[in-house]
């Protein structure tokens, strides 16, 4: 009987990790990329990653992937919690002129956003928060994404755990000492019971701190209607 790759490449035994099934990216962190299937970020595909709260160290676990996407396409950042962090950025060596700032007001808003930028199919990433999103929402965004070859993330909180989900690859993250603490929940491959340590850079704020520090800052005041946030100004 043949192997379930050689019959179709999104086959795979559930003892063994799928292979070329799907483009990918690769992390930048040696531990987590092999226990990812293709060694990397799958890509056109819905990725969760959940956190206890937002500025863990989610964004700088992303860092070394959204450093290898082409400077010509945008990163998108759909309903943050904060505003992005320029000085964190240039400190990356990422082009602050990549970011594209989505801030809806409404949740039904932001996805509607994150809908269009993956149909659009311009971005090299795209990266959403979303606190509340009912099941339906998501298998619309993971079939939107399989159209495209962009690096598509959706942060989410820890307790959507228990919920079920369409996405391929769903990542638990909570913050340890110098880094993440990594609880591959679900994956196309064999189960994965033992958290992951990954070790991420500093802050560029807190070169010293021995705690994770959140890259994002609160904004003082929400900007009026019609008017550019100083911060963002490029």
């Amino acid at each position: 009987m043949q192997s379930p790759e050689r019959i179709h490449p999104a086959l795979w035994r559930a003892t063994q990790m799928a292979k070329g099934a799907a483009r990918s990216l690769p992390t930048g962190h040696a531990a987590l990329s092999a226990e990812l299937p293709d060694g990397g970020w799958p890509l056109g595909s819905l990725i969760e990653l959940l956190t206890p709260h937002p500025g863990i160290g989610e964004i700088r676990l992303l860092r070394p992937a959204l450093a290898q996407l082409e400077t010509r396409r945008p990163i998108a950042l759909v309903h943050p919690p904060h505003a992005p962090h320029i000085a964190s950025w240039m400190s990356w060596r990422l082009d602050p002129r990549q970011l594209l700032w989505v801030a809806p007001e409404k949740p039904v808003d932001a996805l509607w956003a994150t809908e269009q930028i993956l149909k659009n199919g311009s971005c090299g990433a795209l990266i959403c928060w979303l606190p509340h999103v009912r099941p339906e929402s998501l298998r619309r965004l993971h079939l939107a994404a399989q159209a495209s070859d962009l690096l598509f993330i959706a942060v989410r909180p820890s307790n959507a755990a228990q919920n079920a989900t369409p996405a391929p690859l769903r990542l638990a993250l909570a913050p340890a000492p110098g880094g993440l603490s990594v609880h591959i929940l679900k994956r196309r491959g064999p189960v994965c019971d033992t958290p992951l340590y990954v070790g991420l850079e500093p802050g560029a704020l807190t070169p010293s701190s021995p705690r994770h520090a959140p890259l994002d800052r609160r904004l003082p005041a929400l900007p009026a209607a019609g008017r550019t946030t100083p911060a963002l100004a490029a």
